[in-house]
């Protein structure tokens, strides 16, 4: 059965940059009118739901208890890597670069008009993998990233819980489809590189292990010495919700709008947040031993 997500009573948790100091905010101005649709939307889910239901606060307090291991999807629960540089049009521009070349006819035409880079790219990898042409193909994507990165939006709360979670010895680590390049500029910015380091592991060469794959899981698992049972995923994707029950992690969804949300419920995703305050609000919380 697929629970209510649950969600919080704020105002606009995505249109707020959160500071080092976990208690203090600054106002971005130059939110869009589809953030706005989406916070009016977010806020009236939440006013909708019935915070006091003990099983589904009980059921995000054992995703929390037992984690020991944090594994943080990227795009979406971190930050919104594509908020000011179009995922659209860098899809878009790897199509014409590639039609450019005279391989119009490599693509299917759902794939080309499928508005996702990380499409495109397993697409000519499934017909060429580990070729030339897959190699500068990923490394377009990865300098579109990189430019992305540096207006990229912090999602709410993800700063301060990602150093709270750090502080009371949860150990963290980034398990991505996006290139580690491009998490770690990210994080070096934001001054949380050192939440994660060495423990980000993102895209290969290897493109077929990409999540839904458990690779990048499995990876992170491995080097941290941890089981999956002691491991929590956040993630905002069916893929990574597949990715982690495959590794055998239970799962935590992250949904910024109603249709992610949706989307993660028809997935089987069983807890989803629309904000990250309430897990910063537990962590906080918790006795330390």
């Amino acid at each position: 059965m697929v629970r209510r997500p649950l969600g919080n009573h704020h105002d606009g948790p995505d249109t707020l940059l959160v500071t080092s100091d976990a208690t203090q905010t600054e106002p971005v101005t130059y939110e869009t009118e589809n953030d706005r649709n989406e916070r009016n939307d977010r806020n009236d889910r939440n006013d909708r739901r019935d915070l006091n239901n003990s099983d589904e606060l009980n059921d995000l307090n054992g995703l929390i208890s037992g984690a020991r291991v944090v594994l943080w999807d990227f795009d979406g629960p971190i930050c919104r890597l594509f908020a000011g540089h179009s995922a659209e049009r860098v899809a878009t521009d790897l199509v014409e670069w590639l039609e450019g070349r005279g391989l119009h006819g490599l693509l299917t035409e759902p794939e080309r008009e499928s508005l996702d880079p990380h499409a495109v790219l397993r697409a000519v990898d499934r017909r060429h993998p580990g070729s030339d042409l897959v190699a500068e193909l990923e490394a377009r994507l990865t300098q579109e990233e990189m430019l992305a990165a540096s207006s990229a939006w912090p999602t709410a709360y993800a700063d301060p819980l990602i150093r709270t979670w750090t502080a009371v010895g949860s150990r963290q680590a980034i398990a991505t489809n996006n290139s580690p390049h491009v998490v770690r500029k990210y994080l070096a910015d934001r001054g949380l590189l050192g939440c994660f380091a060495p423990h980000i592991y993102g895209r290969t060469q290897q493109l077929s292990r990409l999540k839904p794959d458990p690779h990048c899981i499995n990876r992170a698992l491995n080097a941290m010495g941890a089981a999956p049972a002691s491991a929590l995923m956040i993630g905002d994707t069916p893929s990574d919700l597949h990715a982690a029950r495959a590794a055998g992690v239970p799962f935590l969804g992250y949904a910024r709008n109603e249709e992610k949300e949706k989307i993660l419920q028809a997935a089987g995703a069983t807890v989803i947040l629309s904000s990250l305050e309430p897990v910063l609000d537990r962590i906080r919380a918790a006795p330390q031993a």
